[in-house]
């Protein structure tokens, strides 16, 4: 018995030192009760209805006062200047200031990068923090105006606060590693639906991409940056899920060099921001055969846009572009084409492309 009672000496003490919330709501319930006892017993008949007397305990306890309820008897008026003003306004207090505590540190965690996301769905998450690229990516990806709709989820292992606080549809975690698990987890990587590796250099992407091909979902897609060519064409031979980029500097000069203007065709086509933009549709699996001139017509005539290509997977590893006119395409290949705003597949007339004798 001895051992019992300390223990709850000890729980009591904790709960007190904290003011956690279990004891606050215990001690208000206890106030409440008190409080409405002794008007019973001041016979204070028009406060002890429940409906009333919960709303003139909140009105006079936080000492706004209505007035349009009050004790009437002497005794009722000692409970309220005595018990139930002072203690209730005690209590009011450290409530206030415990909802405010809590305000603030959620507000911070949110800044620090330790809330955990794991109920989130179907998300992307960008690995990495450059002060200029990785704004422009964020930008980029906002500017979709067709996008559908998520969370993007900014991971890094850099002491810094979440830089793109004004950005409400980003959300900031910091990690201890890319590739631990349990970290992981706090992000539902095995959820997300796209991933963009951007470390702080290629031996940090080259880990982080390797670790992520394998814990995805299999239809997520991840695209992976580097400086170096090798670890890109190293990770595409062990990794067929990660589209792996690298920089194309030597190749936009040199074409800038030969065909001037080159570059500026780059920047609009990449940029969501302005101008016409390079996008991908995925043609429903059941949709029929069909040919290169059938789509082409039909996405210049109707969403004035200009295919490019097919690919056939994801990665594009596969990919034609500019193929001649009777090209078989069919469900599954994805559409690489330029176009003022993204063209979603529910906006094509695919049963109308597919009516021609020959799908």
């Amino acid at each position: 018995m001895p051992i019992f009672f300390k223990r709850l000496v000890v729980l009591m003490r904790a709960h007190v030192d904290k003011a956690s919330w279990q004891l606050l709501f215990m001690a208000t319930l206890i106030h409440m009760s008190v409080t409405w006892g002794l008007l019973w017993l001041s016979n204070e008949t028009a406060l002890l209805p429940l409906s009333t007397f919960f709303y003139y305990y909140v009105v006079t306890t936080s000492t706004v006062g209505y007035g349009d309820f009050s004790a009437t008897t002497d005794f009722g008026r000692l409970v309220v200047a005595t018990i139930q003003i002072p203690f209730g306004l005690a209590l009011f207090g450290v409530l206030l200031g415990k909802a405010g505590q809590f305000v603030t540190f959620w507000v911070r965690r949110g800044m620090t990068g330790e809330k955990d996301f794991a109920h989130l769905q179907n998300h992307i998450v960008i690995f990495g923090w450059h002060d200029v690229r990785t704004k422009k990516m964020v930008d980029y990806i906002l500017g979709d105006n067709k996008r559908e709709e998520r969370k993007i989820v900014l991971a890094v292992t850099d002491m810094m606060e979440h830089p793109l606080l004004s950005y409400p549809d980003v959300a900031f975690a910091r990690l201890t590693s890319f590739t631990d698990d349990e970290q992981l987890t706090r992000i539902n990587i095995e959820r997300a639906d796209k991933v963009i590796i951007d470390g702080d250099d290629d031996n940090q992407t080259f880990t982080t991409a390797l670790k992520l091909s394998r814990v995805v979902k299999p239809e997520a897609h991840i695209t992976a940056h580097f400086l170096d060519d090798s670890k890109a064409l190293l990770l595409r031979e062990h990794c067929s899920n990660v589209e792996c980029s690298a920089s194309m500097s030597a190749e936009i000069l040199v074409r800038a060099m030969q065909d001037p203007g080159s570059s500026r065709v780059q920047e609009e086509l990449l940029s969501t921001l302005h101008g016409d933009t390079q996008f991908s549709l995925t043609i429903p699996v059941e949709v029929g055969s069909l040919t290169f001139e059938d789509i082409f017509g039909y996405f210049k005539q109707h969403h004035d846009a200009t295919l490019l290509g097919v690919a056939h997977d994801l990665n594009g590893l596969n990919m034609d572009l500019n193929p001649p006119l009777d090209y078989r395409i069919s469900g599954g290949d994805i559409l690489h084409y330029i176009a003022p705003q993204r063209v979603l597949a529910s906006e094509v007339n695919w049963p109308g492309l597919c009516s021609k004798p020959r799908c």
